[in-house]
């Protein structure tokens, strides 16, 4: 008897996968729960399950586009398990033979000829070629050879030596093309990019950020928060305290439209932007006030190496109230991100770069990083968008206010 296996409901909105790879081959034998194959989704990867022990029989094909309940394989649970190969017997009459002495080698003298870089014995180049490539020290591997047999000529050689930046195995001037079929995950990035700018009334406000008192801080305490909490201090944790306090402090930042209807949140769950293999995901830290700065940086180490595992669950990646996007990691010295929907605001965080700037009437070069609010002006106000922004600077450049959320002086004293 044979029992199928179907591609099963992952969401209420997902009505397809994609079959992205076989972990078990055709005709091999499977235990039951052993992991037999990769789908993708428009929102994240899964793995199925073998439901009974037996012989494998694909039916789907990977890179096929699969609906929900459709047959992805057959497993034969009335198949006996193939019995393994007994290891061969060895020969008792055989006597095992006395290990040798090492044998002592002198140190060999290298001599510079000798040490100079040689052409690979199954690389093949010309007398001259083969001097050009010894001198220059050029890796043959980045060398086209267009003689006959495949050998590298004095032509190949200087032609490498003045196009440097071209690509291994590339002619000058390619046209050439290729067509490749768009993932799930990446069709639904473009969807839903497209949507954000189509639905919504989107607005970037700037500011920017002196991070020479985090800088100051971090480099204090990296070692000793390592140690005891067993995390790196980040960046990110600093910039998700600050956006939780400033979020409660001005609600509509963390408040999205259904409808006719504002829904605010009276927590705040932070998705954090990051890049995969295969393409952008955005997983939610849940409560992310009440968690501490190393709770926090936990989680982001987490939930990136899930990211970049393609081991995200869709649970993982729903909801969120505010997005945080770091293109600092990449160089990037400003942007304007789009609003991850329904989501009412995003934070663009950037390359810190050492500027010079003004402070009482002196010059003097800081760490400063560009900082970029887009929000949905249709429900946050001028007012609402800048002084959330002008609220997460100041909590940057302060660390220390975001132990109570604003100045410990005036927290002291009730102001």
């Amino acid at each position: 008897m044979s029992v199928e296996i179907k591609v099963p409901s992952v969401g209420e909105s997902i009505n397809e996968v994609t079959l992205t790879k076989w972990i078990k081959k055709d005709g091999e034998w499977v235990d039951r729960d052993e992991v037999i194959a990769e789908l993708e989704s428009e929102k994240a990867t899964f793995e199925i399950n073998a439901e009974k022990a037996g012989i494998l029989h694909t039916i789907a094909k990977e890179e096929d586009t699969l609906q929900i309940g459709d047959v992805v394989c057959t497993i034969d649970d009335t198949a006996e398990k193939p019995a393994r190969k007994a290891a061969p017997k060895e020969d008792k009459k055989t006597e095992t033979p006395k290990p040798e002495a090492p044998e002592v080698k002198e140190p060999k003298v290298i001599t510079p000829e000798e040490n100079k870089p040689r052409v690979k014995e199954d690389i093949k180049a010309t007398p001259v070629a083969a001097a050009i490539l010894a001198d220059k020290k050029i890796d043959v591997s980045k060398v086209t050879p267009t003689g006959s047999h495949g050998k590298i000529t004095k032509h190949d050689v200087l032609d490498a030596l003045s196009n440097p930046g071209r690509a291994i195995g590339k002619e000058l001037f390619s046209r050439e093309e290729k067509s490749q079929k768009m993932s799930n995950l990446r069709r639904t990035i473009s969807r839903r990019l497209v949507e954000a700018k189509n639905s919504t009334a989107m607005l970037t406000t700037f500011n920017e950020v002196n991070m020479s008192a985090i800088m100051d801080l971090r480099a204090k305490y990296k070692e000793t928060f390592k140690k005891t909490h067993d995390i790196n201090l980040g960046f990110m944790s600093f910039f998700t305290k600050a956006c939780c306090f400033a979020l409660q402090e001005w609600p509509s930042v963390n408040a999205g439209i259904d409808g006719d209807n504002i829904i605010y949140h009276e927590y705040c769950d932070i998705s954090i932007a990051v890049s995969s293999p295969k393409g952008l995901v955005v997983p939610v830290i849940r409560n992310a006030e009440s968690l501490s700065m190393a709770e926090i940086e936990k989680e982001v180490a987490q939930l990136a190496q899930k990211a970049r595992d393609s081991k995200l669950t869709i649970e993982e990646m729903t909801g969120g109230t505010f997005t945080i996007t770091n293109g600092g990691i990449f160089g990037s010295l400003m942007s304007t991100p789009i609003i991850n929907i329904p989501q009412s605001a995003i934070l663009g965080m950037h390359n810190i770069v050492e500027r010079p700037i003004a402070e009482k009437g002196q010059v003097v070069i800081r760490p400063m990083m560009y900082v970029a609010l887009s929000y949905d002006h249709r429900l946050i106000d001028g007012r609402e968008s800048v002084s959330f922004l002008v609220r997460v600077k100041q909590m940057l450049e302060n660390p220390e206010q975001l132990l109570f959320g604003k100045d410990p002086v005036k927290a002291l004293l009730q102001l």
